[in-house]
Formats: C-alpha cells, structure tokens, sequence
C-alpha cells in the first residue's frame, strides 16, 4: 500500500492525527490482495485496537470524500454551473420585485412604466411619505437585481470560453453554462449522447412522452440557439438533431483536449445550411438523414 513494500499497510507512513497523508496513501495507494490490516495497524502502534484502527479507518476515509467534493465544487465548470443558476434567479427575483415595487408605485406616483425598467424610474424618485419610501426602496433592490444579473452574465461570458471553448463557441456562453448546469457538469455532459443532450432541459416533456401522456419532445434548451429557433418549423426536429450531435462532440473535446475544433463548427454551419436550403418537395427525400 505505501513505498515501504507489498506487505505494508496504508497507515505505516502515515502519523495517526495527518488525515492530509491518509487522504494521499487513500487516493493513491493499491494493493494486489486483501491484508489483515487491522492487526497489522495494531502491531505497529498506529492504534490501540481493532476498534480504534476502524474509526481511523472511517476518518481518513471520510476526509478525503469531503475534500474531493470540495475541489469538484471549486472547479471552474462548477462555478459555471452556480453562475447561470444565480443569474436566473436574479433575473427571476429582478422581474417580480419590479412587478410589484411599480404597481405599488403606480398608486402613489402618476406616468409609471411596468418592468424592471419602470421599477429603475420609480427608484430615482424623491419619496415624500412613508408608503412613497418602501415603494421606491423596492423598486431600487429589483434594480440591483438587475444590475447583478447583467454583472453574472458578463462572468459567465468570460468563464465559458474558458472552460469549454467550443461548447461556447457553438452554443454560445449562456447555452452553454445551462447544458453544462443541466448535465450537473462539463464531464457529464461530455458522456452523454446526443441524443439526451438534444432534450437536456425538457425531462417533465421526456417524462410525459415515456407515460403516453404527450408527444416525443424534439428539443429541450436548445431550442434557444437560433440555428433551432430560427430554423422553420417542419425542420426543427433535424436542426436539433444536427446541433445536438454537434454540441456533444464539442463537450468531449472540451472535456478531453481542451483545444478549439475548428472542423467541428465547421461541419456545423454546413449542415445547417443544407437544412435551411430545404424545400417541401424534397424534405421527404431527406428525412432520417439527420439521425446521425
């Protein structure tokens, strides 16, 4: 288990109280068959007994679990993932603030305009009673909200490129923090296929469809990227499908290289092109030739 040889315990090279150590010989240590470890640990003074070599056992073990959730929760495609969660919950805290600070507004002042921009008019406002104070108090805390927002989506523009260059390039930085967040992160998504990245986003539709309740959904978040939204209706689905394959060989190189595919975003724009250029009287000459 540790440099000391084969017959050697985890714990001979590592002082009962340096969990740090025992995370070390944890992660990296092997063995070719299973040993008597507790009487060994016993014989060697790293504990007093079974008993105690057991919950060292359970501490070290513990420890290194934790740590390696910590440093997965700093990494870069984690804080993506917080970020686009964040800024949609400003976004969605920002409207319904604003929604109510300019009703309130709208019975103390004359001319309010509705939304977070009527609720940033009502907030430059002088107040001149009580009620006027907290109406013009709210409006400026759904400004605020607005404010952290935009801030929040120009971090994620900068870390996106960052972590998945081509996934941002191709989807764009928000799309992509959201099938990053989605997927739980850059890793699970780089393992899924395209398939499941095509409807990530859609599960209650996919849940629906599986019951009998609803039709197969085309997409999920997807449907944002202007290559589907953009795209007529009749061709959707295909659109989706080309993008979705797309998009999963992007996470992978993301995941697995880290280096800009200039071939794949290529391929992209091509394929969206013939897709575009289709006609009614050929789309049924086509169909199948995008479940690649």
């Amino acid at each position: 288990m540790t440099d000391a040889g084969a017959d050697s315990g985890w714990f001979e090279l590592v002082p009962p109280d340096d969990l740090g150590a025992a995370r070390k010989v944890i992660e990296n240590g092997s063995a070719e068959t299973p040993k008597d470890w507790p009487t060994k640990a016993v014989k060697a003074g790293f504990a007093e007994d079974k008993e105690e070599y057991y919950d060292r056992l359970h501490e070290a073990a513990t420890y290194a679990t934790r740590e390696v959730v910590k440093e997965r929760e700093r990494a870069d495609d984690q804080q993506l993932k917080h970020s686009i969660r964040a800024m949609d919950d400003a976004e969605r805290v920002a409207n319904e603030l604003a929604e109510r600070a300019v009703e309130w507004a709208g019975s103390l002042f004359d001319d309010v305009d509705s939304g977070v921009e009527g609720a940033r008019a009502v907030a430059a406002r002088d107040p001149e009673s009580e009620a006027e104070r907290r109406a013009v108090s709210l409006a400026a805390r759904a400004a605020d909200l607005d404010d952290e927002r935009a801030e929040l989506a120009e971090t994620i523009g900068r870390i996106a490129p960052a972590v998945a260059p081509n996934l941002a390039e191709m989807a764009g930085p928000e799309l992509a923090a959201r099938l990053i967040a989605v997927a739980g992160g850059l890793e699970p998504l780089a393992k899924k296929p395209s398939g499941t990245v095509q409807v990530l986003g859609a599960e209650d539709a996919l849940f629906a469809h599986l019951s009998g309740r609803a039709p197969s959904p085309k997409h999920g978040i997807i449907y944002t990227h202007e290559f589907v939204r953009g795209t007529r209706p009749e061709d959707r689905g295909s659109a989706a499908r080309a993008l979705a394959g797309k998009l999963a060989l992007a996470a992978r190189a993301d995941h697995y290289a880290g280096e800009r595919r200039a071939q794949l975003h290529d391929d992209l724009r091509e394929r969206m092109a013939t897709i575009r250029a289709r006609t009614d009287d050929d789309e049924s000459d086509t169909t199948g030739a995008d479940d690649e």
